[in-house]
């Protein structure tokens, strides 16, 4: 399966013309990095004040929560992996 690019900006070209991408950032632009059409990275403007971080009131305890039952068969997970990488080929 063939990747379909990210709008972005390849490693190369960003250390070629770092400053002109900072200067998007600084006037609030972001930019998103890529490695082989891959976004692996976005920088982002500072923002003036940080989000200010919201504590929300418990809606019930942890030790009520209903877990869900154990898998009925066994299951071999390195089996698994192996197989699920197996197919990424």
């Amino acid at each position: 399966m063939k990747k379909t690019p990210e709008p972005g900006v390849g490693i190369a070209e960003f250390k070629a013309r770092m400053g002109r991408h900072l200067r998007t950032v600084r006037q609030g632009g972001t930019i998103t990095l890529l490695d082989r059409h891959t976004a692996f990275a976005r920088i982002v403007p500072v923002r003036a004040e940080p989000e200010r971080l919201v504590v929300r009131e418990a809606k019930g305890r942890l030790q009520d929560v209903k877990l869900p039952p154990p898998p009925s068969k066994k299951i071999d997970a390195l089996a698994a992996l192996l197989e699920e990488r197996q197919n990424w080929r």
